[in-house]
């Protein structure tokens, strides 16, 4: 069994190793503060060790790691300076003998605003946003990465995440959800358990190049509240014109709505062989809430 390195801990790559870490012999994964890094190493004591990386320095055990990793999953985000796990492991990736797989985790975000039009991993990227242009130049790096050193590296470019603790059945219940309406405004998304095995299949056949990781049906994004507050019985969340809206929304929020595009998911099945668990928000929403059901 292989080595597992994962820089950056998050929603994804925590879904991945809980859903896919037996198949490694151990796992190094990195998380921003020593709290967090006692917990996790207490609680999957034997199947995962959890260091603190600030992005900037690396610890000696952290460069270890490296050397002695199989697989790399990179789900830290870049910041202005470039990709945080390069710029502080550059050498000892380079000198990474074992290593025979990496997956970098981007966003469907590169490709722009296309105004609602479709596009594939042969569109051409046009990011509009600094945060999608420092992604798309974290891709080129891992890239060149790949090609210098032999190792396959695939890119996968997700669309709007959602799993359990963070999708539509939870902001209805919160009574917080706002079902904003923007004219042709349309977004593809993706459940945080398909994420999960599409890193799997990019490690379990070494993939190489990009992959669009999203669902079959892009919609409009109150689609999925209207039908979470169905599967709870609540009324639905009023609607709000985006144009009230904005002068509310974080400079992130507001960069999602300025930007339309219907992304293409067949490569993900065709190369890599994945079959969506969650085609469309309403498996995943249903499947979420039958959880829910099944806890209570």
């Amino acid at each position: 069994m292989s080595n597992l390195l994962c820089f950056g801990l998050g929603y994804s790559a925590e879904h991945f190793v809980g859903l896919y870490g037996d198949g490694f012999a151990r796992i190094v994964a990195t998380v921003r503060g020593a709290e967090r890094a006692a917990l996790l190493s207490a609680r999957l004591a034997g199947r995962l060790k959890a260091l603190v990386f600030d992005g900037h320095a690396a610890s000696p055990e952290l460069l270890h790691a490296v050397g002695e990793a199989d697989a790399a999953l990179i789900s830290i985000p870049q910041d202005e300076t470039g990709d945080p796990a390069l710029r502080a492991c550059g050498e000892a990736f380079e000198h990474a003998s074992r290593l025979r797989s990496v997956v970098y985790l981007s966003t469907v975000g590169v490709y722009g605003d296309r105004h609602g039009d479709w596009v594939d991993e042969d569109s051409p990227a046009l990011p509009t946003t600094a945060r999608s242009r420092a992604r798309l130049n974290a891709e080129q790096v891992w890239q060149d990465f790949g090609r210098r050193r032999g190792i396959p590296v695939a890119i996968l470019r997700l669309a709007g995440i959602y799993g359990p603790g963070r999708n539509a059945l939870t902001q209805v219940a919160r009574g917080d959800a706002r079902r904003i309406v923007k004219a042709d405004q349309i977004f593809n998304r993706i459940h945080v358990g398909d994420i999960a095995q599409a890193i799997d299949a990019a490690f379990a056949r070494k993939a190489s190049g990009i992959f669009n990781v999203a669902d079959d049906e892009p919609t409009p994004p109150g689609d999925p509240l209207l039908f979470a507050a169905q599967l709870l019985g609540a009324p639905p969340p009023p609607e709000i014109a985006y144009e009230d809206a904005a002068p509310t929304m974080s400079p992130l929020a507001k960069s999602f709505w300025q930007e339309c595009r219907r992304v293409h998911n067949d490569k993900l099945k065709r190369t890599l062989g994945v079959t969506l668990r969650y085609p469309t928000y309403r498996e995943g929403l249903r499947a979420l809430w039958e959880a829910q059901a099944r806890d209570r």
